[in-house]
């Protein structure tokens, strides 16, 4: 058989000519590589053995990602306008402002099933990988119902505006991880070692009937579980949200998993202090009534631009953050 390289490279051609999701191929190639690289420097490099990441490291992680996030938008921005520029960063600030609620529940599992701060890194990275893949079907699916039936936009407004009415009256509705339908179900299905065993997911431990080895889940991989689900659960805010932003899977899904990552790595820094926050809540609903509702606005002739809304959103989100570390200046902080 003869190799001809002329083959191969129109091969290579009409694979970057390529298009997914109306966004041409070379856009998510950079994008995976960039998030590869940082997954691969995180893992590989900065936590390749276990330990306790201060608020201080975290703090830097935090900024070393939002740089890199911005580095990203400003790519998008100069590539392929100033439209898919502002809508990645009100994408990027939407989504990581509705998931600070994901990092007090996180804060709750982990406190609810003792894993100690040693291993919470292990348990946030490996569900990074989750939430790339769930996010990914999530925002297709979503893209799809978008182009099929465009009337599907006001149901996700009239969600957002449901859910942003709803947040307004649970404020400070705590869940409790221990009444969890999903811990019960794992608990009853599964094998569940009472005690952490390191890093390790699963565990082979003897049986207490039959005293031969058998696979244990650990209360690692329990957590991680958790975290899973839960951020499928604030997804179902966040994704709409950002959607009514944008259509453009593109710019929902990148802008969703920088701002993940962003907010995972601030994660240590934030957990004990999440009771400073407490008043965020009613920002977040705002803005979630607000970007409903501008879907509606729409049929109406009337559409808001890209800019007024980023600025409009991190003027409540920060009103928020800094009446809530006001009203909270004189309270203690919680560990997780």
């Amino acid at each position: 058989m003869t190799f001809r390289p002329e083959t191969k490279m129109a091969q290579l051609t009409d694979f970057l000519n390529m298009s997914l999701m109306g966004t041409p191929m070379p856009f998510w190639l950079v994008f995976a590589g960039v998030v590869v690289a940082l997954l691969v420097f995180d893992l590989g490099v900065l936590h390749r053995n276990a330990k306790e990441i201060s608020a201080r490291e975290s703090f830097i992680l935090y900024g070393g990602y939002m740089a890199i996030a911005f580095a990203f938008g400003g790519w998008v921005w100069w590539a392929r306008g100033a439209q898919s520029g502002l809508e990645f960063f009100t994408g990027y600030v939407i989504e990581q402002s509705l998931s600070m609620d994901n990092i007090f529940v996180m804060a709750m599992i982990f406190g609810s099933l003792g894993i100690p701060r040693l291993y919470q890194h292990r348990v946030l990275f490996w569900g990074i990988i989750g939430v790339i893949v769930f996010r990914a079907i999530l925002i297709g699916v979503g893209a799809a119902l978008v182009a099929s039936f465009s009337w599907i936009l006001y149901v996700f407004g009239a969600f957002l505006v449901f859910t942003g009415v709803k947040m307004l009256a649970k404020q400070d509705h705590a869940p409790d991880i221990e009444k969890s339908l999903v811990l019960k179900w794992i608990r009853k299905h599964f094998r569940v070692s009472r005690e952490l065993h390191g890093e390790q997911f699963m565990v082979r431990l003897p049986d207490a009937k039959s005293g031969k080895p058998v696979w244990f889940m650990t209360p690692l991989l329990v957590a991680l579980i958790l975290v899973e689900i839960i951020d499928l659960v604030f997804a179902v805010d966040s994704v709409p949200a950002v959607f009514a932003i944008t259509q453009d899977p593109f710019i929902v899904y990148t802008s969703n998993i920088f701002a993940i990552l962003g907010l995972r790595s601030l994660y240590f820094a934030l957990a004990a202090a999440m009771n400073r926050f407490k008043y965020l809540q009613i920002s977040l609903a705002i803005v979630l009534v607000l970007v409903g509702c501008k879907i509606f606005l729409v049929p109406l002739g009337i559409k808001v631009d890209t800019l007024l809304s980023l600025v409009i959103t991190v003027g409540i989100l920060a009103s928020g953050v800094i009446y809530s570390l006001w009203r909270t200046r004189n309270d203690g902080t919680a560990t997780p």
